[in-house]
């Protein structure tokens, strides 16, 4: 595709610089209607008369051969994908990049200001619906709000009321007021973290996700054998309660002991030699599939996904790969590969999954559950899945693979016709 661009970002160049096709082609001693061709891309180009061209336009040869940013060309064709374009109109994105380039990377910028707001929304929304915090500042703000409602209702209405009973209302008006206040001013820092006066966390589990985020999953000291988790704990400044810190403190134990088991220079030459095989690489370790899952997920600039719940259903750690919603409140979605694994304990699963929406982002998802703790007679099992979340890149993998759609939570899942809907979603029509 870029090869037979190379024409059209030749005749661009040309242009740019106010050289006809004629000068040009006196110059690199071909003629002008060979030239045409070129420029329409209905003759390849290389070798000598690709540099002699190079050098008469003034520009490096891989400007001509390689053209636009391969970031923005992606992006447009994200952009397209996501708007339903034919794929006749998405392959012309590298051409629009090359003859427009500041169209293009506007709109390469506001597709991905598009993404981000769709994402917030996706996260307010989650909120609205499962925060009991947030659940109950707004209960506090409205029936405040009631309460100074009811009160001016009595004094408009009842015209002699007792003086002594009159400066009672006009007292629980002004305190009422300042509640509501201070409710409003809550429930705003709630919904925007920018204004600065919202809350650090809601629970325990978003503490140890500041945490963790705040660190970007990675510990070098634990990676090098640090043994004694506490320093870590004690000067994060994420961890203000107990549980919080109680719940911090076992995944960094697990981080402790998978780094002893797997060390990370080792799984990334691994990883050079057997590919991205969690079986495979889990054998070669003489580990489980669940711990190899964890260890790819922390090592860096991979940008890998993971997600641990336990046979309840509840999310016990999430590390977001971009494109793939993980719901902070309430229920993910049922088709996860996360919890079909919980039923098949030691079988490791795949899938490759779409997320509905103007991205429609492409992931392959490995999962594979374990049982946790000791044994005991008719002591159910502890049960624990873990689900590594791969981005797929539009020219990676079998392009005849037709990826299983999958949303975050059916409240914010734009998915038509799901089987294993549970509530409306706010994205659809209906609703």
């Amino acid at each position: 595709m870029r090869e037979t661009l190379t024409g059209t970002r030749i005749r661009e160049r040309r242009v740019m610089i106010g050289v006809k096709q004629s000068q040009l082609a006196r110059q690199i001693g071909i003629s002008a209607s060979y030239l045409n061709l070129i420029e329409h891309n209905r003759r390849r180009i290389g070798g000598k008369l690709l540099l002699d061209i190079a050098a008469a336009l003034g520009v490096e040869v891989s400007a001509l051969t390689e053209g636009a940013e391969a970031a923005l060309v992606s992006s447009l064709r994200e952009f397209g994908a996501g708007s339903a374009m034919p794929d006749a109109e998405l392959d012309s994105a590298e051409d629009f990049a090359g003859r427009f380039p500041a169209w293009a990377a506007a709109s390469a910028r506001a597709h991905r200001k598009l993404a981000a707001l769709e994402n917030t929304v996706e996260i307010l929304s989650d909120r609205l619906a499962h925060d009991p915090e947030l659940a109950a500042s707004v209960h506090e703000v409205l029936s405040t709000a009631a309460a100074i409602r009811a009160t001016a209702s009595i004094l408009a209405q009842d015209k002699d009321l007792d003086p002594e009973w009159r400066d009672r209302f006009h007292a629980n008006i002004d305190a009422d007021s300042r509640r509501l206040a201070d409710s409003s001013k809550s429930l705003v820092g709630f919904l925007d973290a920018e204004t600065g006066e919202a809350a650090v966390t809601g629970t325990p589990q978003d503490e140890v996700e500041a945490f963790l985020e705040a660190n970007d999953y990675a510990f070098a000291a634990l990676e090098k054998g640090q043994t004694d988790v506490v320093p870590l704990i004690d000067a994060a400044p994420e961890l203000s309660s107990v549980a919080g810190r109680h719940i911090a403190r076992g995944v960094l134990d697990r981080i402790k002991a998978d780094a002893a088991h797997v060390p990370l220079p080792d799984l990334c030459a691994a990883l050079d030699t057997t590919g991205l095989n969690p079986p495979a690489l889990a054998e070669r370790f003489r580990v489980n599939v669940p711990m190899i899952l964890r260890r790819l997920a922390a090592v860096p600039d991979l940008g890998f996904g993971l997600v641990v719940a336990d046979r309840a259903g509840s999310l016990l750690f999430r590390k977001a790969a971009e494109g793939f919603s993980v719901p902070r409140y309430g229920s993910a979605c049922p088709l996860w590969t996360l919890f079909q694994a919980l039923g098949l304990p030691g079988q490791v699963l795949y899938q490759r999954v779409q997320m509905p929406g103007r991205s429609s982002a492409v992931f392959d998802c490995y999962a594979a559950a374990e049982t946790m703790g000791h044994f005991a007679l008719n002591a159910p099992p502890l049960v624990q899945s873990t689900m590594l979340v791969v981005p797929v890149q539009p020219d990676d993998g079998d392009a005849g693979t037709v990826p299983m759609t999958v949303g975050p939570a059916c409240r914010i899942c734009a998915a038509a016709g799901c089987a294993a809907r549970r509530e409306p979603s706010i994205l659809s029509e209906g609703f």
